[in-house]
């Protein structure tokens, strides 16, 4: 792998509704596919992905910069720069992070890379279903898309 420097990246940006960030994807900027870094910032009153967790990748972030509001299963805390905080794969580590402050909310996010996963979005009662590339990984997937948690089938329905 090579070594990266974040101020030689250009930033991403996704902006849908209350969500809006800008990302550096440190991890694939230097070839890792099995630990995945991105570097993210919110900007003030903006919050990071909708409210989620996974089935089978760990999460976790440090706060850089600024100052917010994590949500999680035991309710809002505020975190500030020097906070670090894990979020297991399973609905313990649901989480979604708000700048709630004046500044611009910087935080490094890691996780594992496993795939298959499946993210849950509590809120939306969704699913999203990924296989052949982790959620924020590089490359092509075999099956991947988002589903309502109540469109289950039975398994024999439709018999081919």
């Amino acid at each position: 792998m090579e070594p990266v420097n974040e101020s030689d990246l250009e930033w991403s940006e996704t902006e849908r509704g209350e969500t809006h960030f800008r990302r550096k994807k440190l991890a694939a900027a230097a070839g890792a596919d099995d630990l995945g870094a991105s570097l993210y910032e919110l900007p003030p009153g903006a919050s990071s992905w909708p409210y989620h967790y996974h089935a089978a990748n760990a999460e976790a972030i440090y706060v850089l910069d600024g100052t917010g509001v994590l949500r999680t299963p035991d309710g809002e805390t505020r975190v500030e720069s020097g906070d670090y905080r894990a979020f297991p794969a399973s609905a313990d580590g649901a989480h979604r992070l708000r700048n709630d402050g004046d500044d611009p909310l910087r935080y490094l996010a890691v996780s594992t890379m496993r795939d298959p996963d499946v993210t849950v979005y509590p809120d939306s009662e969704k699913i999203g279903v990924y296989a052949g590339a982790p959620p924020g990984g590089e490359g092509d997937r075999d099956v991947s898309g988002y589903y309502r948690r109540d469109d289950d089938v039975d398994y024999w329905t439709d018999e081919a």
